[in-house]
This record gives structure tokens, C-alpha cells and sequence, in this order.
């Protein structure tokens, strides 16, 4: 195997220092937490208290002034251990960046200190019941009032850390007639009269993650709610997919390569007709051919990890890595699936639940048909 070198001694000291939180504050419960539908809130606060949410936020707002390398590792090593309800990286990689890079200061020094300390939990609310790739047909308004504030009126599901979220970024139509120039965010709070979420959506996998819908009826935003420039909200959203869609693909390198492990390690140990799975020359192919693909999967991660570390990672290359590692996270679960057999269909193996939650990541981010089409405008190849 290629040896990586994206990686310092730190970051490997990092990758140890979570592994052991995880084994003592998330492995025992997560099985608990897949049967309620939501983490434990304690788990946030904990992540808070190890320094371990919104670790690249410069220390004057609560964070550690560290490099997304250190995120990376954490998205590697909760992907690893199939720990699909944690949604830290949402919290701290995407809702915080949002507030750092748009916010003004009396936001910064409002919301990131709570976001580190995990006292308050983000989410960012894109996604309504008829708008989910194609950002620009969100129906969601936020009206300008007299006083300067805004009405907001709207729905939205499919919100990650939806159910427990404090705080959660809404993508609305300030302008409804400018569409995509009319779009604007907006900081809204818990206990904000009119917003309400509404039940935890039962999914077919990522069963301990909380998504939810929420509800948004006459709910009165202060002006200095606005997050960044009004109208300016499409391009904002533009600006910081490149690195949500590459968590994505850091993920699923992640899982497809834990899914190889946990496989090889099953078919040397299971046997069928007298001999272990692992003797039969398909078993050995079909593992081969997984291995080269993940190896392959995880170069070109590891470079556009590289590129999004001096801001250079373009929308293309980044919708590259997601298409591309989902849809081969995908392909690899289910091959590992066939060859546990009959075990890998019993949910009490990680590989089922594995095979569950990898379904969504061709799905969300932008679907994995939107990737190809923003890949084909980069080569100049214009649609419709």
C-alpha cells in the first residue's frame, strides 16, 4: 500500500487521543442511540470539554487555531467506526466556517464560543420538501420588515443535528423574483416564536443521526441575524460546498476501507465446504479489485485534502470526490455484504449497518447526478 503523507506526527497523536474518546464516550452507547433516533446531548458537551468541536476556529472564538487536517482525521476515524449519528463535522466544519467567513464580529464572538464548547448545537437548514439539490428553488421568504428585520416563512427536511440544533443557518428568499440574486442566510435560534421542528424522520439508515424537518410560520428575525450580505446567500453556498462535498468523500474512503477490513478479517475466519471463504480465488479477486479502487479513492482524497488546505480545492474536483467515492462506498458495502452471506444481512454486524448508511451519500451534498453536471460545466460543456 502507499504510504500517506498528508499526515504529521501530531495529527497521528490527534488520530489516538479521538480514537480513545471515541471508545469511551461513543462506542458503548451508539447501538442505544440507533434504537432512540438521536445521540445523547452529553455527547456534544463531552466533544466540548476534549476540544474536539470547531477545532479550526481561531482561539479568540473557542476554537484551537488547528488546521482541517486535524477534522479530517476526526471525519476518518468516526466514519471508520460506523458512528453515523455523531454530526460533528456538519456542526464544525460547516455551520461555524459559515459564521467565521460571513459573520459579522458580534456574531463571532455570539455563537462560535458556544459551538466549541457544545452548548449549542449547528445545523444549516438548505433542503425543503421540494427543493433539494437545486438550491436555487428553495420557497422558503424572509420579507424585509419596516423595522429591519425579517419574516420568515418556510419549511425545510432533511436537517442534519435538525432535532437537537440551537442554532441553524436558513437559506431564504430575501428577494423572491431575483431568485438565485434574491437568496440570503439567516441565523435562527431555538425558542424563536414560530419556529418549530418538527418529528425525527425515521430513515433507512443513519438511524442514531437526527434529522429532522423544521417549520418556520411568521418568525421575526432580528436584523442582525443576517448572515452575510443580503442577496449575497447563492454565492456564499457556492463558496463553501467545495469542502462539504470533499467531508463526503473523506467519509466514504474511510467506511469502504473499514468495510474491507472487517471483510477480510470474516473470511479468514468463516468457512464453507471444509475451507475459510478467504480460500476461494473469487473471495480473493473480489477484495483485490475493492482494495485497489479504496487505495486509488484515497490518493485522490488525500490530494484534494491537500489542495483545500491552501484554498485551491475548485468545485469540480471537489464534486469529482464525491460522485466518485460514494458511488464506490456504495459498490464496496454491498460486495461486502455478499460475502458475509447470511450475516450480512443481521443488523447486529457492522457491515449491515454500514451497507445503510452509505445509501445517503450518493444523495446529499448535491445528488451524485448533480456532481456530473457541475463536472461537465468545468469542462465546458454547458446544459440547458
Amino acid at each position: 500500500m502507499i504510504d500517506r503523507t498528508l499526515f504529521n506526527a501530531d495529527h497521528e497523536a490527534f488520530r489516538d487521543s479521538f480514537r480513545r474518546f471515541m471508545d469511551k464516550e461513543i462506542a458503548p452507547f451508539h447501538e442505544a442511540w440507533e434504537e432512540q433516533g438521536y445521540v445523547d446531548r452529553a455527547v456534544w458537551r463531552k466533544a466540548g470539554e476534549n476540544g474536539f468541536l470547531c477545532m479550526t476556529m481561531p482561539q479568540a472564538y473557542g476554537g484551537s487555531d488547528a488546521d482541517k487536517l486535524y477534522s479530517v482525521v476526526q471525519m476518518e476515524e468516526l466514519a471508520r467506526g460506523g458512528f453515523s449519528g455523531i454530526g460533528y463535522g456538519l456542526h464544525s466544519e460547516i455551520v461555524a466556517p459559515y459564521i467565521l467567513h460571513y459573520g459579522t464580529e458580534a456574531q463571532k464572538q455570539k455563537y462560535l464560543p458556544l459551538l466549541a464548547t457544545g452548548e449549542m448545537v449547528g445545523a444549516i437548514a438548505m433542503s425543503e420538501p421540494a427543493a433539494g439539490s437545486d438550491l436555487q428553488g428553495v420557497k422558503s421568504t424572509a420579507i424585509k420588515q419596516a423595522d429591519g428585520s425579517y419574516l420568515l416563512n418556510g419549511s425545510k427536511t432533511f436537517i442534519t443535528n435538525g432535532w437537537h440544533a440551537d442554532l441553524v443557518i436558513v437559506v431564504a428568499k430575501t428577494d423572491p423574483a431575483a431568485g438565485a440574486k434574491g437568496t440570503s442566510l439567516l441565523l435562527i435560534e431555538r425558542g424563536m416564536p414560530g419556529f418549530e421542528k418538527g418529528k425525527r424522520l425515521k430513515k433507512l439508515g443513519m438511524k442514531a443521526q437526527d434529522t429532522s424537518e423544521l417549520f418556520f410560520d411568521n418568525v421575526r428575525v432580528p436584523a442582525e441575524n443576517l448572515l452575510g450580505t443580503e442577496g449575497k446567500g447563492f454565492i456564499c453556498l457556492m463558496e463553501q460546498l467545495p469542502w462539504e462535498r470533499l467531508q463526503i468523500a473523506i467519509g466514504a474512503v474511510s467506511a469502504a476501507q473499514a468495510a474491507i477490513d472487517w471483510t477480510v478479517a470474516y473470511v479468514k475466519d468463516r468457512k464453507v465446504f471444509g475451507q475459510t471463504v478467504a480460500a476461494f480465488q473469487n473471495t480473493r479477486y473480489k477484495l483485490a479489485e475493492m482494495q485497489t479502487e479504496v487505495q486509488v479513492a484515497r490518493v485522490f482524497v488525500d490530494k484534494c485534502c491537500e489542495l483545500v488546505a491552501v484554498d485551491q480545492l475548485d468545485t469540480a474536483t471537489a464534486s469529482m470526490a464525491k460522485y466518485w467515492c460514494s458511488d464506490l462506498q456504495c459498490k464496496v458495502m454491498d460486495e461486502c455484504v455478499q460475502l458475509f452471506g447470511g450475516y450480512g444481512y443481521m443488523w447486529e454486524y457492522p457491515i449491515t449497518r454500514a451497507y445503510a448508511d452509505a445509501r445517503v451519500q450518493r444523495i446529499y451534498g448535491g445528488t451524485n447526478e448533480i456532481m456530473k453536471e457541475v463536472i461537465s460545466r468545468g469542462m465546458g460543456l454547458g446544459g440547458r
